[in-house]
């Protein structure tokens, strides 16, 4: 009975330890893909990431934005990382034209040669994938680091995220080591990158004993389920591996008396039983089952890796069957634990959302699973919406294909993802919510700044130009006085201009307000050209200024024509070298209404390209042609000239050839300002001559006037200057009144009736319409005026088509206001 019992230990014992080791493998081996899955499901993170930001900065420098806006970009893209990553998580940067830009700047940014670095010759070579680096030193922190670059699209520029290895770590809650187990993460060359294991050694110990692994692992000395190899305590351990798609490695190692520990009592069991044969046999049944719970908990533990899917199938892609290894309650219903592959695919399709029903059959049907296998292809799938009752959640469907399983079988499982994909779906939208937001806040900032700068450019020019004279001429008393005169004025200009910051904000594609004033043209071109001079001087360059004007008093903005012809001189100035020519020259057309003013800014430059002249006018465009002349700029100046112009009803237009120079004409109209009487330029001259002689004097002392206007404060100036002026005002306070007192008046009673545009209950146009179309005599004769801030043409052609007889812009001129109610009141006189 001993020989017998020692014979059936020793057979079992050897069974037992091969099936102990056998299981182990298969949970050992489960456990590192199970947590190299894991780890790549968070460099999926990354690389989403990264994609996103890659994109936004090729679109931004397709947009022409310069290093200085990308970096700034960037540290605003640095704190929604935080905000979705953690803090400190990653390290973002990006390369562009030669340059590190960097969130987080380093000193050493501008000298260090990135050309020579793993991630960016990688990234260039991928030509837009993604690459991982293996670990290597950080420069900047002097510890381990991980690098993922990608290279934009369209452009030169690389975006690298640099991750310490400690943010790698994995957080399981499904998943344990077993005891006294130990996992290691490792890159293409075998550095460590991240470890979970209770040994104490150094790193350089440890790196050794990780290089012996890999040995084995690449020469096949670790692949039997029995293979082990002595770690640096003496224990022996065995080595469960899995390769992951980025050349990196995921390691389990565990004792082998951990492992055999059960074995190992078994034996001890079995001497008892030597020596007391009949308890022996007693002993070893009991052994027997303590030996069935132990591979039944190992079974457990790879059942517990099959629960994270609530369907499992092995499929036959060759004979198309398959074989209900788990499967969900509404497919057990229906059909049996094998059968033909074709009902499941069928039935399993039937829960699916509609739209996607046919992507599905195709997706995993023999055909696909067989394309798949052949191209080497381990994993593969999507995520569906399913109907679970009256409500459909995501699933997760995967093929799974190893050579461990039997030929021609994949696995196809279904794993309900409903909470990670809501929650992928809310973070992905606070993310693109919060990059939406931020690129809108940052376009409006850059704007408004860009325009800002641009702006007081012009007064800031002066000063600085006429303090040099002022130090050149000190002893000459009379050209200082006319010099600070002109720094004062300059002063001042900046100082409107400061005031008016709030005003320019509100900007919108270069639209601004006017503020059409009485001023000399003459004077303001020759102030504005003055702080040119001396850069002509001191750049060994002709300038000159020319005008051929009948009378240069107009009505218009004098800051924004200076603003124009600062922006066409600096340009001029920029683009010429020693010896070339600037010359401005300014001419006046007479016209039957008014007259028109003609601005030339010529100079002999570098010129253009013809394929350029379309975009000159576009926010941010620079012409690229090479040029030895480096020229700094935003390149919103022509884009600002250009909406100027069309603000005041003009055009814009440029002759430009390269190397023969750069010629700019713009044409305005402009309302004279005549000295004799104040009159406009609305009425031809030869009738103003005939209506002097023919008319008595005229005064608007007693008549009447009704005056519409919604702003109380505005009401309130109105009809005191106008009362100064000996006429009666009756107010009325929105269109629909205006309309109403007409109305209850007597015929002739209102001699002229003042209306603001846009006023509550019924706006000015409307209201003049009205009162045109009343069946009584004064209807269509009585003049109406539109007093307004609407001053764009479309606003003056509006009050044309309501039947008004003129257009006052506010801030109102008040002698304009009362001479064009002589005027209009004196004809009505007439027509009586």
């Amino acid at each position: 009975m001993i020989v017998f019992l020692s014979l059936l230990g020793g057979a079992f014992h050897a069974v037992l330890r091969e099936t102990l080791l056998k299981n182990f493998q298969d949970l050992g081996t489960a456990l590192a893909k199970s947590y190299a899955w894991e780890e790549n499901n968070n460099l999926t993170v990354y690389e989403t990431l990264l994609t996103f930001g890659t994109q936004s900065i090729n679109v931004r420098l397709e947009q022409g934005q310069s290093p200085q806006e990308i970096e700034s970009w960037l540290g605003m893209y640095y704190e929604q990382l935080q905000s979705v990553l953690g803090e400190n998580t990653v390290d973002p940067y990006a390369v562009f034209q030669g340059q590190i830009l960097a969130a987080n700047p380093w000193e050493g940014d501008s000298t260090y040669d990135f050309s020579q670095t793993e991630w960016y010759q990688q990234a260039m070579a991928a030509d837009g994938d993604v690459v991982f680096t293996d670990v290597y030193i950080d420069s900047i922190y002097e510890k381990p680091v991980v690098t993922i670059a990608q290279k934009c699209q369209s452009v030169d520029a690389v975006l690298a995220f640099d991750i310490f290895p400690e943010n790698l770590r994995i957080y399981s809650g499904a998943l344990s080591l077993p005891e006294k187990s130990s996992f290691y993460l490792c890159d293409r060359t075998g550095i460590l990158i991240y470890e979970q294991s209770d040994l104490k050694t150094s790193e350089e110990e440890l790196q050794g004993y990780l290089h012996k692994i890999l040995a084995g692992i690449e020469d096949g000395s670790l692949a039997g389920y029995d293979a082990h190899i002595t770690d640096l305590s003496g224990e022996d351990r065995g080595v469960y591996y899995y390769n992951m798609s980025n050349g990196w490695i995921a390691i389990i190692t565990a004792p082998f008396d951990t492992i055999l520990a059960k074995s190992d009592q078994f034996s001890l069991l079995f001497g008892l039983v030597m020596l007391l044969s009949v308890a022996g046999i007693f002993l070893v049944a009991w052994r027997d089952l303590r030996l069935y719970s132990q591979v039944e908990r190992t079974n457990e533990t790879v059942r517990v890796l099959g629960n994270t899917y609530y369907a499992l199938y092995r499929v036959d892609y060759q004979n198309e069957t398959y074989e209900m290894i788990k499967g969900s309650d509404y497919i057990r219903s229906r059909l049996p634990y094998t059968g033909p592959y074709g009902d499941l695919l069928q039935t399993a399709g039937e829960v699916l959302e509609k739209r996607t029903y046919e992507e599905f059959q195709a997706s995993f049907s023999p055909a696909s699973i067989r394309n798949l296998v052949a191209k080497r292809v381990r994993d593969y799938g999507g995520d569906f919406l399913r109907r679970f009752g009256d409500e459909y959640r995501w699933v997760n469907v995967r093929i799974l294909f190893d050579e461990s399983l039997s030929p021609d079988e994949v696995v196809l499982c279904f794993r309900e993802v409903e909470q990670e994909k809501q929650q992928q779906l809310r973070e992905r939208k606070l993310l693109e919510d919060a990059l939406e937001n931020a690129r809108r806040s940052e376009k409006t900032k850059e704007a408004f700044f860009n325009n800002m700068s641009h702006d007081m450019r012009t007064p800031l020019n002066a000063i600085l130009g006429l303090s040099e004279l002022v130090r050149q001429h000190s002893d000459e008393p009379e050209k200082v006085n006319g010099y600070m005169e002109k720094v004062y004025y300059s002063s001042r200009q900046l100082l409107d201009l400061v005031n008016d910051i709030l005003d320019m904000s509100r900007m919108e594609q270069g639209k601004v307000i006017l503020n059409n004033q009485s001023f000399d043209l003459r004077q303001c071109i020759q102030e504005c050209a003055a702080s040119f001079y001396l850069q002509a001087e001191a750049e060994q360059k002709q300038f000159q200024v020319e005008f051929d004007l009948h009378n240069s008093t107009v009505l218009g903005d004098a800051f924004r024509i200076g603003q124009i012809i600062n922006n066409l001189l600096s340009n001029a100035f920029k683009f010429t070298s020693e010896g070339d020519r600037v010359s401005v020259f300014v001419r006046q057309f007479e016209e039957k209404n008014c007259s028109q003013f003609q601005i030339i800014v010529q100079d002999t430059g570098i010129g253009m390209s013809e394929e350029f002249l379309p975009q000159l006018f576009e926010p941010y465009s620079r012409e690229t042609t090479f040029s030895s002349k480096r020229v700094s700029g935003t390149g919103l100046g022509m884009s600002i000239v250009k909406n100027l112009v069309t603000q005041m009803s003009g055009q814009i237009h440029v002759d430009s050839k390269l190397g023969e120079g750069t010629t700019f004409t713009i044409t305005v109209p402009f309302t004279m300002v005549r000295t004799e009487k104040e009159e406009t330029c609305l009425e031809p001259v030869e009738n103003r001559e005939t209506e002097k002689k023919n008319e008595s004097p005229f005064s608007l002392e007693g008549k009447k006037v009704l005056l519409a206007e919604d702003n109380m404060v505005n009401m309130e100036i109105a009809t005191e200057i106008l009362s100064m002026h000996g006429l009666e005002v009756v107010q009325a306070w929105n269109g629909q009144e205006a309309l109403e007192q007409f109305k209850a008046s007597k015929p002739f009673e209102f001699d002229a009736i003042l209306m603001d545009m846009q006023m509550p209950v019924m706006d000015g146009c409307e209201s003049a319409r009205n009162i045109r179309g009343l069946s009584r005599p004064d209807a269509k004769i009585v003049p109406i005026l539109a007093v307004t801030a609407n001053a764009f043409a479309e606003d003056i052609s509006a009050t044309t088509a309501a039947g008004m007889d003129a257009h006052i812009s506010k801030p109102i001129d008040f002698n304009i206001l009362c001479h064009t109610l002589e005027r209009l009141v004196g004809k009505k006189e007439q027509a009586k």
